[in-house]
């Protein structure tokens, strides 16, 4: 059996790195045949397929079938990952393509993957037809007076069954790029040359496409069919990984990955410039990068990954610019410009931050420790090296609570928003500072092998615990969060978290075959799930909060859940623990209370509003072309904007903004959320004064 090096950071974005080279590709349409050589299998891929379908077979979790059922489901999947839009093929393509719908199975089993290939070729000549189309059209050809609008939204869209169909569709998306550059101030030519400018780097982008490319894709719609965290790295993706989980990195710290033409951010590094900002979140678009203070933007819609971050990356202390298309933005909104100064990114950069928070409630102020934890680090080559001083989460929180101790806070509020996880020692042990030796949490491995694991810290905190978590909080985070509610050791608000429960393992792919001269990169494999000690799994229920907030994050578009092949929930037995959950009628209490300050909160009542709007732009999933419309719209969003802002000024006793560009840029936005957990720890502890029972009372000091 082959050396399989466990990887104990479990974060969120592990997955989301792959495919590196996005989805799209290279060659074929305006080009002369002979110009560009169709891309073929290299001779050791046929053979490695067979490996990485027999560790999927015998070594992953679910230790899936590769049968007819497996095979349509990597069929869908890899159309998916080359055409997501339904922008591309034909209904006659898909039908082509569909002969081979129940033979995947039958091709991994005898290394045969050229029929990813032959699809991929297709592919690319669909590519190069579209952007002959687009290159056709100019803009003085747009009447922007209609009621048209675009439907950008064609997941689920039936697949066109003729030319001239696409030919209609994509002059509406054409439309939509090119209002969108004029209301943005451009004029025409700039704007057709900016448009032209993009397919171009599409085109070229295809021409630049390898082999490994194809392989990986192919490889990893293959992998992510037994379960999504599973992927293949292909050797450069692979050195990306390896620069991705370093503690010191240099750039803006930011993960990204290419979504059709677009280059999209997938997740922020706690203490990177990016994360800093305030300015860039999650699912952000990046659509052209400026070097410094006054270079030229340069638009890279379309544009390699590799390229668009060779562009974003530079020497720590210079200035990149990036202009943006938000997360949230409604489609047809003009970008804004977020400067940033390049850094390098360290360990300690990422460390538990402490605040302190007073809440006035009636004629008393009670003062409450915060903890900010970005994610759940551990030196662990320092550890094993025997240093004592070894950079951990345990350590710099236990720091952090006794000067809490010492400042004589009422209570602490754990904030693990946003958190996407990290080690799994470290989950265990930092839950070790708010229970004295409890089991923590089950881990089962693919053979069916339970581990309990039990933590060794030591108390350091005895008093009021308040965790609050959201979409993002996941893997360790969820550890922490479930053991404190199963211990009944502490109240958790927010909003229902991610529901990654699973465990990963890197494989090295050259040890598997050690005769291969080139290099074949690595396989993470998914090959274990956590439990709660209550028998739960975390894995794609996520933890409930006991006291709920409405979710900014739509769950039905973030989440395991959302994952088709994430693996399932599911019960084992609970572990004997010397705690119990919180009683369900001191809950009930906790969220009637809390429920009715928040039905007065203007902030709380904006809240929701947001999110209302941005989920009815969702389902509508289009956008007007009529450009006095979308001037409404706009303006319509800023004066909204707007009031906002003056009124929220206004409490602080600021003057009144006239336009939101006047907004100074190091002013935020008050976290009301947390202000709110601090009321609900404040009716917790009043609560808890009052009860008298046993239980009650062993969780104070």
């Amino acid at each position: 059996m082959w050396r399989l090096v466990t990887i104990f950071y479990l974060t969120l974005v592990i997955n989301a790195l792959v495919p590196i080279v996005g989805y799209h590709s290279s060659s074929a349409g305006v080009v002369p045949p002979d110009s560009v050589k169709p891309l073929a299998p290299l001779p050791y891929h046929g053979r490695l397929s067979i490996e990485i379908a027999n560790i999927l077979r015998f070594q992953h979790y679910r230790e899936p079938d590769l049968n007819d059922s497996f095979s349509a489901r990597v069929f869908d999947r890899y159309l998916r990952y080359l055409d997501p839009g339904r922008m591309y093929f034909l209904k006659r393509d898909i039908d082509q393509f569909a002969k081979a719908r129940y033979s995947i199975d039958d091709m991994l089993r005898t290394g045969d993957v050229q029929w990813a290939y032959d699809v991929y070729e297709l592919y690319r000549k669909r590519v190069n037809e579209r952007i002959d189309f687009t290159l056709s059209l100019k803009e003085q050809s747009f009447d922007y007076t209609t009621k048209e609008r675009y439907r950008y939204d064609r997941e689920n869209a039936p697949w066109l069954y003729t030319v001239y169909q696409l030919d209609s569709l994509w002059t509406l998306k054409i439309k939509s790029e090119a209002l969108s550059l004029r209301l943005a101030g451009k004029a025409e030519d700039e704007s057709e040359s900016t448009i032209a400018r993009r397919y171009e780097n599409l085109r070229n982008n295809l021409r630049k496409q390898k082999s490994e490319d194809v392989f990986q894709l192919f490889m990893n719609a293959v992998c992510e069919t037994a379960d999504p965290h599973t992927n293949y790295f292909a050797p450069p993706t692979a050195d990306n990984f390896k620069i991705s989980m370093s503690n010191s990195l240099e750039g803006i710290g930011a993960t990204l990955r290419t979504e059709g033409e677009f280059t999209k951010i997938i997740a922020l590094t706690k203490g990177g410039p990016a994360e800093k900002s305030k300015e860039l979140s999650v699912n952000d678009k990046i659509i052209a990068v400026a070097q410094g203070d006054t270079g030229r933007f340069e638009d890279v819609i379309g544009m390699r990954i590799d390229e668009v971050v060779s562009r974003i990356r530079g020497p720590k202390g210079t200035v990149v610019r990036l202009q943006i298309l938000g997360a949230n933005d409604p489609v047809g909104s003009p970008p804004r410009t977020v400067r940033l100064v390049r850094d390098k990114i360290k360990l300690e950069d990422q460390s538990a931050k402490s605040e302190i928070l007073r809440i006035k409630s009636g004629h008393a102020t009670y003062k409450f420790g915060v903890i900010h934890l970005p994610s759940f680090y551990l030196d662990q080559e320092a550890m094993q090296k025997g240093e004592k001083d070894f950079k951990s989460t345990t350590r710099d929180v236990r720091i952090i609570l006794e000067q809490f101790e010492k400042e004589k806070v009422d209570g602490v509020i754990m904030d693990l928003r946003g958190n996407g996880g990290g080690s799994l020692y470290e989950a265990v042990e930092l839950t070790g500072l708010f229970v004295d030796r409890e089991p923590i949490v089950q881990v089962r491995n693919n053979h069916g092998h339970l581990e309990v694991r039990y933590d060794e810290a030591g108390v350091a905190w005895r008093g009021p615990l308040l965790v609050m978590v959201d979409r993002f909080s996941a893997s360790a985070s969820e550890i922490f969060s479930a053991a404190i509610q199963d211990l009944g050791r502490g109240v958790v608000v927010g909003s229902r978290t991610f529901g990654k429960g699973t465990v990963q393992n890197i494989v090295d792919l050259n040890r598997i075959l050690p005769r291969e001269k080139e290099r074949l990169g690595q396989l993470k494999l998914t090959v274990a799930k956590f439990y709660r000690i209550s028998g739960g799994s975390t894995q794609h229920a996520g933890v409930t909060p006991d006291v709920p907030f409405a979710s900014a994050i739509p769950e039905d578009e973030y989440g395991e859940s959302v994952e088709p092949t994430a693996l399932p929930f599911d019960q084992i037995a609970p572990v004997a623990h010397g705690g119990a959950p919180l009683d369900e009628g001191l809950l009930q209490i906790l969220r009637q209370k809390s429920a009715l300050r928040l039905e007065k909160s203007q902030e709380y009542q904006w809240y929701l509003e947001d999110i209302e709007i941005n989920r009815r732009k969702r389902l509508d999933g289009t956008v007007t072309l009529n450009e006095e419309e979308m001037k409404e719209e706009r303006r319509r969003e800023e004066e909204r904007q707007l009031m906002k802002i003056n009124a929220m000024r206004q409490k602080k006793g600021l003057k009144p903004l006239e336009k939101l560009s006047d907004r100074p840029k190091d002013e935020k936005d008050e976290d009301f959320l947390l202000s709110e957990a601090g009321h609900i720890l404040v009716d917790f502890i009043r609560e808890m004064e009052e009860r008298s029972d046993k239980r009650s009372q062993r969780s104070w000091r």
